[in-house]
Parts: C-alpha cells; sequence; structure tokens
C-alpha cells in the first residue's frame, strides 16, 4: 500500500468524540521508535506513513505479522493499544541459493537413489509461499519433495532409470519452483549431473538429525558438535568429506565445518532474540561421489544479556503545588529484548519522593503524585526511575526525570514585626521618612510581589491617611504634615500588605507613632495678668514682715516633660535686698522688715524660663507699692492709666441692659392689666343683661403701693462699683428700700477679681458705682 493510505478509524472504533483528538493531543507511540503509521487528528483515520515490507517485519513468521503501537491521549491521559496485521502479498517470487547445482553421480546408482537438491526459498507465506516443484527433463529423475521441521521443504531427486557413463556423462536438468500466489511466480535452477565410474558404497551418518542447545552468548570459535559419517569403502572411496548442503548465506556467516574432521564451529555471534533455531544440513560425501545428509538444529537458549529500555512516552515537567495525589506525571513504556524471567522488567523510583508507579498495562508505567507538594519546602524533584529485569544476575536502566514545582498563591504575606514604633519629634518636616515596614512572602513571582496599603480609620475627625502615606512598593512610610505634640502625642496606623496571587492573600500590622516633644513654646504667664497701658501695683504695708507674701507669680508651658519644668528668678528690681522669689513656686516675698526708708514705688522683674534645650523664657513686670492707704498709692503711682474704652462699654451694656429690663417689665405690666380689665368689663356686660342671675360682687386685687412704684410689695437695691486702676469690682446687697440709689462706698464691699483684656481709659481715675433696684 502507498503511503497515505487508509487503515482505521480510530474515532469509530474506540468510540470516541473526534474533538477529543485535537483536544487531548492524541498521538501514537511505538515502542520500537519507527513509525509505519501516523494518526490524521481532523478525520481521526489511522494512515500509512511508509509503504510496509511484511518479509523484512516478519521474516521468521510463517503466519500472522502484525505491528502494535499506542495512541496516547492527554488531559486526562489515556492508553489504548492497537494492532495492525499486516497482510502477505505475493510480492516475492521463489528463489534457489544458486543459479546451478552440481552433483556427481555414480553410474551405479541403483534406480530409487534419491540426491538432494537445495531447496527455493520464497519469504511469502501462506498460498504465497512455494506450493509445488517440477523437473525437466523427466528421462533418468523425478522429483520428491518432504516437509522438514519449520516451513521448509526437502527436495530431493530420484533416480528412475539406470546411469551409463560411457553413453552420457553428463545430464542438464531444470527444476522449477512454483508458488500459489495470484497469478503464479516461479523460481528455476539448472542441475548439471556428472556420471561417475562406480563406487559402491555410500557414507552413511550415525545419526538422522543432530540437536544442541547453545546460549547466545557462546563465545565466537567455540566447537558446537562433531559430525560422523563412515563409509565401507577402502583407499579413496572410503574418504569422506563434510560440507554444508544447500544452506543460506546467512548459516555459512555463523557456522563453520571442517571438511575433514565434521567439527561444526561458532563463526558469528548468537542472538536469541533474532533467531532462536537455526537449521541446516550436512553433507558427507566420498571420494566416489557417493553422500549421504544429515539435518543439525541448534537451539539457541537465552541469557540476560540485554538491559531494559526506558521509554518516555508522556510526561508533564511542571506541576502546581495543589496538584491532588493521583495526579500523573509521566508515562514510560519499558521493554527488555530477553524471553521469559530475563524479560520480566520491574519499574521502581525512590520511595522518599512524594511520588509512585502504577502499571495497568504489561509494561507500561504511570508515574503519579502519592501526597501533596509543597512548593515552599521543595521546589523541584529529580525522579530517577530504574528499570531493573528478572535475570541472574539482574540487569538494569534507569532514566531521570526532573519535576518543577509551580507556585500557587497558598502563603499570605508576614509581617517581620506583629508591631512596630516610632518615634518621631514634633514640628518634623513634611515627607519625613518615619521607618520601613517590611514583609515576607514565601510564595514566587507575582505572588510574593507585595504592596503596601494604609487602612484608613478616623483619628479625632482626622483619616490617618491624611497623616502619614507609604510607598506601596517598599514599605516606607512617611509623615504627611508636621506634628504638633500638644495636638496630638501617639496614633496608631495599620498596615495592610498584600501580595499579587489571585485571589490576593493579606496581613495587617501595627504602626505606633509616638510624638516626641520639644521645647517650642514659652512660657506663659497667667498671673499677674499683662495688658497693654494698665499698671498693676501690689500693696504692701509698711508693717509687712519678713517673708510676707506679696503676690504670686502663675504660669504654665504646654510642652511636657523637662520642657515643661519651670524655675523663676528676680531679673530687675528697684530694692533688690527687699524681695526675692521662689525659684520653683513663684511666689514673691519680703526678705527685710519693711520701713519708712523704703520708696512706695517699687518695680520687679520677674523671669520665668523653662528647662528645654534651648530653654524658652517669659518676663513679667510687676509693681509694688509700699504703703499703708489707696490715696497715698495714687500720689505715688502718676503714671497709673485707666481703661477708658473697658468703663465706656460695661457703662453701655450695664445702661442697655437696664433699659431691656425695664422694657419688658412695663410691657408685662400693661398686659397684666389689660387681661384684667378684660375681664372686667365682661363680667359687668354679663351683670347687666343677666336680671335673673345671682350677684356676685367683684372685688378687685389689692395692691399696696410699698417703695414709691404703686404694684410691687418688696424692693431690693442692689449697688455695683467699679474701679478701673484695681480692676476689681464691688457689689453691695442692701436690705429693702424705698429708694434708687446711685451712691459710692468704699467700705463694706466684697471684691470679685475679673479679668479684661480693654485698655484703660485714661480719663477716668475714680470708683464708678450704678445702683438699680429690683422688685417682687
Amino acid at each position: 500500500m502507498p503511503p497515505g493510505s487508509f487503515v482505521g478509524d480510530i474515532v469509530k472504533d474506540l468510540g470516541l468524540e473526534p474533538k477529543r483528538l485535537t483536544t487531548g493531543k492524541a498521538r501514537i507511540f511505538t515502542a520500537s521508535g519507527r513509525e509505519y503509521v501516523e494518526l490524521d487528528r481532523d478525520k481521526g483515520h489511522i494512515v500509512l506513513r511508509e509503504r510496509m515490507d511484511r518479509e523484512l517485519l516478519c521474516s521468521s513468521a510463517t503466519s500472522t505479522c502484525s505491528i502494535s503501537f499506542e495512541i496516547i491521549l492527554e488531559n486526562p491521559i489515556e492508553l489504548y493499544r492497537v494492532t495492525v496485521e499486516i497482510l502477505d502479498v505475493n510480492d516475492n517470487s521463489p528463489a534457489f541459493p544458486r543459479g546451478e547445482i552440481k552433483l556427481e553421480i555414480s553410474e551405479s546408482a541403483s534406480v530409487g537413489a534419491r540426491f538432494s537438491v537445495d531447496s527455493a526459498l520464497d519469504p511469502d507465506v501462506g498460498l504465497n509461499g512455494i506450493q509445488s516443484y517440477s523437473i525437466h527433463p523427466t528421462d533418468h529423475f523425478s522429483l520428491k519433495t518432504q516437509s522438514r521441521a519449520g516451513s521448509g521443504k526437502n527436495v530431493e531427486l530420484v533416480l528412475q532409470s539406470q546411469l551409463d557413463r560411457e553413453k552420457e556423462e553428463h545430464l542438464y536438468l531444470t527444476i522449477t519452483a512454483t508458488d500459489g500466489g495470484n497469478p503464479k511466480r516461479t523460481g528455476t535452477v539448472k542441475i548439471l549431473i556428472v556420471v561417475l565410474d562406480i563406487n559402491d558404497n555410500a557414507p552413511i551418518f550415525k545419526r538422522d538429525s543432530y540437536r544442541i542447545s547453545v546460549p547466545e552468548n557462546t563465545a565466537h570459535g567455540a566447537l558446537l558438535l562433531t559430525v560422523n559419517a563412515t563409509d565401507a569403502d577402502t583407499v579413496s572411496n572410503a574418504h569422506v568429506g563434510y560440507y554444508f548442503e544447500h544452506t543460506t548465506p546467512k548459516i555459512r556467516d555463523l557456522f563453520s565445518i571442517d571438511a575433514s574432521t565434521g567439527e561444526i564451529r561458532l563463526a558469528g555471534e548468537l542472538d536469541f532474540e533474532e533467531a532462536t533455531v537455526h537449521e541446516f544440513k550436512i553433507q558427507a560425501k566420498d571420494q566416489g561421489g557417493l553422500s549421504d545428509s544429515a539435518e543439525v538444529v541448534i537451539e539457541v537458549t537465552d541469557v540476560n544479556d540485554n538491559t531494559p529500555k526506558i521509554t518516555l512516552m508522556s510526561f508533564s515537567n511542571t506541576l502546581p503545588e495543589n496538584s491532588p495525589p493521583g495526579t500523573v506525571v509521566a508515562m514510560i513504556n519499558v521493554q527488555d529484548r530477553d524471553s521469559e524471567e530475563n524479560g520480566k522488567v520491574a519499574c521502581s523510583i525512590d520511595r522518599s519522593l512524594p511520588f509512585r508507579t502504577e502499571s495497568s498495562l504489561n509494561n507500561y508505567y504511570s508515574i503519579v503524585t502519592d501526597s501533596s507538594l509543597d512548593r515552599e519546602q521543595m521546589a523541584e524533584y529529580n525522579i530517577t526511575v530504574t528499570a531493573k529485569d528478572g535475570g541472574r544476575p539482574p540487569l538494569s536502566s534507569t532514566k531521570t526525570l526532573s519535576v518543577k514545582v509551580s507556585d500557587i498563591n497558598d502563603h499570605s504575606p508576614q509581617f517581620e514585626h506583629e508591631a512596630y514604633t516610632a518615634y518621631v519629634t514634633e514640628n518634623n518636616s513634611p515627607s519625613l521618612s518615619l521607618l520601613s515596614v517590611k514583609a515576607d512572602d514565601a510564595d514566587l513571582g507575582a505572588n510574593a510581589r507585595i504592596s503596601y496599603f494604609i487602612i484608613d480609620k478616623d483619628l479625632n475627625g482626622a483619616l490617618t491617611s491624611s497623616l502619614v502615606s507609604i510607598d506601596a512598593g517598599s514599605g516606607m512610610m512617611y509623615a504627611l504634615k508636621s506634628f504638633d505634640y500638644e495636638q496630638i502625642k501617639s496614633f496608631s496606623v495599620t498596615v495592610k500588605a498584600q501580595d499579587g496571587g489571585s485571589p490576593p492573600l493579606t496581613n495587617n500590622a501595627t504602626v505606633n507613632f509616638i510624638i516626641q516633644d520639644q521645647n517650642d513654646n514659652a512660657p506663659q504667664v497667667l498671673y499677674p495678668v499683662q495688658t497693654g497701658g494698665s499698671v498693676v501695683a501690689e500693696m504692701v504695708p509698711r508693717s509687712a514682715d519678713v517673708g510676707y507674701l506679696v503676690t504670686k507669680v502663675v504660669a504654665v508651658d504646654v510642652d511636657s516633660g523637662q520642657n515643661a519644668w519651670l524655675s523663676y528668678k528676680l531679673q530687675k528690681a528697684t530694692d533688690r535686698a527687699l524681695f526675692e522669689v521662689g525659684a520653683q513656686n513663684g511666689e514673691i516675698r519680703t526678705v527685710r522688715q519693711v520701713t519708712d526708708k523704703d520708696a512706695v514705688k517699687q518695680k520687679l522683674t520677674v523671669v520665668v524660663e523653662d528647662n528645654g534645650q534651648p530653654s524658652r523664657s517669659a518676663t513679667v513686670n510687676i509693681n509694688v507699692a509700699v504703703a499703708d492707704s489707696f490715696p497715698e498709692v495714687l500720689s505715688e503711682f502718676p503714671d497709673f492709666t485707666h481703661d477708658k474704652d473697658y468703663n465706656d462699654n460695661l457703662t453701655f451694656y450695664l445702661v442697655l441692659a437696664l433699659t431691656v429690663v425695664s422694657f419688658l417689665f412695663i410691657v408685662s405690666i400693661i398686659a397684666i392689666l389689660s387681661v384684667k380689665c378684660y375681664r372686667w368689663r365682661r363680667e359687668r356686660m354679663f351683670y347687666k343683661s343677666g336680671a335673673n342671675l345671682p350677684v356676685i360682687p367683684y372685688y378687685p386685687p389689692l395692691y399696696a403701693d410699698v417703695g414709691g412704684t404703686g404694684t410691687l410689695k418688696h424692693v431690693y437695691n442692689y449697688e455695683l462699683c467699679g474701679t478701673a486702676d484695681s480692676r476689681k469690682s464691688d457689689m453691695k446687697f442692701v436690705r429693702s428700700s424705698s429708694q434708687s440709689v446711685l451712691s459710692v462706698d468704699l467700705s463694706g464691699t466684697r471684691t470679685v477679681p475679673r479679668q479684661n483684656k480693654h485698655a484703660v481709659d485714661p480719663d477716668v481715675d475714680a470708683e464708678v458705682c450704678i445702683g438699680f433696684a429690683r422688685g417682687t
């Protein structure tokens, strides 16, 4: 059949879907390595790839000749064995080993004597093989054929009539071999018969057949056996020579025979895998031309001389680490040309590996996963497949398969620390690098590519992402603003590490930021209050003793720690010998007894300094009046100023408040009187219109006129006095009175401190008192 010829429909025969051949990447595998057929995936047909010669493929087969191969499909892996029988056609003619055969026959040979000749060979089998022999002419000889062991036939010439050398010294015959094919094919051989003088006795072999078993590894030149024939004649007619009779060139290459001794030796190399039996005939011939033949059968026994051959049929060199147990990694075919136990092969791999071998067909093995894989523990496996036969000693061969485990995203990022702490000094510059967080991922490639993010959360009305940022690639965190310790002392940020897998895996870490204080705030003096145009004076009586508390400087520093530790010291003083300042508490006390010689006006400058590096300070000026009476103070402090704007504003608000209260009070009185009048008139109307109604006298409420208002029973007077120079207000409560009072009273008052940042009006230097009355 020419290449491309149709062999079989694999889709129909195996019951497969046509598309399965394409999706499964169907292909043909042959153990011998030579492919005579190929697979057409589109049609599902097996077609001839190259011309096949049955006589070459099955030279020793006498009946059935076939080739076997496997069809492999993947996803999932399937294996089908296909056997194609090769049918013989009559493409070979019978052929004799030699084109001409020479026979020497004594004229005394009796009728019926037989003489062996070469049989023809035909590689075809069955009816296409040799079916018959014929001879021409048939005057003296006829042919006789006899089947022998194997598929051949012995062809012999049978003498039909007596020979006479004196009449015919040479005879010429033609033997024709005919096969049974259609059309028939023939082969011929020419036979020359030389008629010899009389030789009465022919050599006779002791046995008709010699049989011996020889191992295939027998050494070259080894003696296999010795044949022996005897001749009853004497002298030259009794000398016997031994020769191959009608043998093939292959037999002559493998064996040799000593013509004198009959020793048969090995001339070539035996191979059990090529031929298990060698058959040939030996001829013993005397000098007179008489001969005898014997059959020699040499059986070749197998020895374990072939190592197993491992053929890789299918192989996945990369496996994902989440492959379930039983995943097929490779399919292999193991062949051993030896026979029986020598050809039985066992396949194995290292048991310490997470793989095992399975066999569903003879000589076919699958390597599958035996347990779960983990790329992080082992990224690559070298699987050594060992094939060992059953010989003694056994022979083995190995093949190493390298399997790489591909990564899947089964590990989440892991931070080096669950929590990080960073200390940041306040007043930092924006974009300052704060710290770097780092997470590792045991996966590979994109599954290990980590990105960092900040998880937003509310922090006193602000999102954490507005305070710090993070570089998604490096994990470096930066400040987005300048921090102020006095506003925020610490905060926490949750950082998320996310890998590049699908789906991605994440992990979180907490970053605590501790803001460290800087000495960026100077002390603030709370008391005494310093205003722009006012002069504050503390009075010290001349009778004050040593340690008399003049006043106390009160200051605070919003910084913390040592930056907020305050110390007080007297920087300037009119008389340093008279006053001192407590370094820790800021108390100003007299150092000695006050005398009449001390000036009334004393001015002190106190410095309040913190303990920062560098330190910050604030100063406060304190006026001290050494006097026993207020007029004496006024005379000595002509530069006392008054906050005119402050008093003007105060007077305005007081007058406005009094006016509003009075207006509301009058409106309320008018409303009450209107309601009463309306009710009285309505009752009068009912009284006049209803003559039969009982008369109920109306008695209006009695209101006594007390205090001159005509409506209220009680009057309470309040006095409010304010002095611009002392920054203090006086309020006096007076019992019930019938007069509205506006007076000034400097005695018996209660001082209430107040603070106002308005400037003191310099034109006002007297105490102002406002009186107002409240009635109930």
